[in-house]
């Protein structure tokens, strides 16, 4: 597979300019967005996870998002020429590209990183994961159908079809680049190929919300993040960080929007449920409130949204401020703004650092203190951290399946991951006669 790729690449690179290219990203873009219904559906029903609804949504909308995203970038040979020093910056891709695609997200993580290879002239191959391998493959069937009679080389877009971690750890060996999307063991697998990586980390969205803010709209942003698709997005909302003396109105605005306060006398047994050995059960990765209530013997009212849990302690203290790939969250009071940005710093360290935070303030002076104090890649402001830390129409993030959490959680880059990330640049730099050179007196003065 990685030999066949190889010479597609070549073909690939020779006859497709930037229009041409242009058009087979935005093919792959409208094909996935045309088939989100069904795509949604057979990723329901074969990895028995998340929500329909929410599944068609994350389709459409990162379809749209990520081509209105790339269609007007450079990304074939000259990109850009710096009029001052007269460098000049030309474009080149890296060849084949290994992608690995994670069951809680396996229609848009191939269609993105298709989607980036393509623009960037580099081919791909991609290992699903074995649980959400089937529409996986018909994600990319689909985009090949669709952009074969533009004259795309066969093998340019490549599937593994029976995934296997041998298979995996092989085609990451051979492959010229990795593009690791997945579970930790994963993205180890993946640095530890001797090829370049770029890969993820740990999730655990700390939430702030700020003093004299609307606490009805907080809540409705921050349930709509943690309920989205079961909660099995890496960047969805986890605790909510409070101030103590609006407790009542905060807790009132929360189940207004369908959070259910858990009980002292059912705390304990949730959490059982929801941690084995501290490590998360994978039985309650992506289910309903109801299926988790239900395990733990709880009876909650049909229209819970969201489980909020008060936490004992933070970070290690309690194990309920990990992360929960679930529609649970962990709620925690603050005295002082400065507590909170230290109790969201503590279950950072403990997980999650280098991932994303949210806030929720009309204090620009605290978001800047959380911004600067926080060891995240990015600070999500007044929305669902769930779906817009991936990028969206109305902020300035890369749209991306692949969030960087930089040297914090392990990772190589600390933003998005986009096309970008797979283009060589060469540099031509001649000497510019409209660069001042300064006298030894000028530069020591």
């Amino acid at each position: 597979m990685v030999e066949a790729a190889k010479k597609a690449q070549k073909i690939y690179e020779e006859y497709f300019d930037q229009e041409r290219a242009d058009k087979v990203v935005k093919l792959t873009a409208k094909i996935v967005y045309d088939n989100a219904e069904l795509l949604a559906k057979e990723a329901i029903e074969e990895t028995q996870m998340g929500v329909f609804k929410d599944k068609w949504a994350k389709i459409t909308n990162k379809s749209k998002a990520l081509w209105q995203d790339l269609k007007d970038k450079k990304s074939i040979g000259i990109i850009h020429i710096d009029e001052v020093t007269n460098i000049i910056e030309i474009a080149k891709p890296i060849g084949v590209v290994a992608a690995i695609a994670p069951m809680t997200n396996p229609v848009v993580t191939a269609m993105s990183k298709i989607m980036f290879a393509l623009k960037t002239k580099n081919a791909i191959i991609l290992s699903p994961h074995p649980q959400a391998k089937d529409c996986s493959i018909h994600t990319v069937k689909l985009i090949l159908d669709a952009i074969r009679p533009f004259g795309v080389p066969e093998h340019l877009i490549q599937v593994v079809e029976t995934p296997t971690i041998p298979k995996t750890n092989e085609l990451m060996k051979l492959s010229d680049v990795i593009v690791a999307t997945g579970g930790m063991g994963m993205v180890k697998s993946a640095y530890s190929s001797g090829k370049p990586s770029f890969g993820v980390g740990a999730g655990n969205v700390q939430v702030i919300l700020d003093r004299s803010i609307n606490y009805d709209e907080a809540a409705k942003n921050v349930i709509a993040g943690r309920c989205f698709d079961n909660g099995i997005i890496c960047s969805g909302e986890q605790s909510i960080i409070y101030p103590r003396e609006n407790k009542t109105e905060i807790f009132t605005a929360f189940i207004d929007q369908g959070a259910y306060i858990v009980p002292e006398k059912y705390r304990d047994q949730l959490v059982d449920v929801l941690f084995k050995e501290g490590k998360i059960n994978r039985e309650i990765v992506g289910q309903s409130v109801q299926v988790i209530a239900k395990m733990a013997k709880m009876n909650v009212p049909e229209s819970t949204r969201v489980l909020l849990v008060e936490a004992k302690g933070i970070g290690f203290e309690d194990v309920i401020c990990k992360e929960k790939m679930c529609p649970v969250m962990a709620a925690l009071p603050y005295d002082s703004f400065e507590e909170a940005v230290d109790i969201a710093v503590v279950n950072l360290t403990m997980e999650g650092n280098g991932h994303t935070a949210a806030i929720h303030s009309n204090n620009q002076a605290n978001i800047i203190k959380a911004g600067n104090e926080l060891s995240v890649s990015r600070l999500v402001v007044n929305a669902p951290s769930a779906t817009t830390a991936g990028g969206s129409l109305q902020n300035g993030l890369a749209v991306t399946n692949t969030l960087g959490c930089g040297t914090w959680g392990n990772n190589s880059i600390s933003e998005n991951f986009t096309y970008k990330h797979l283009l060589n640049i060469t540099r031509i730099a001649p000497l510019s006669n409209k660069i001042h050179v300064p006298t030894d007196e000028e530069i020591w003065a």
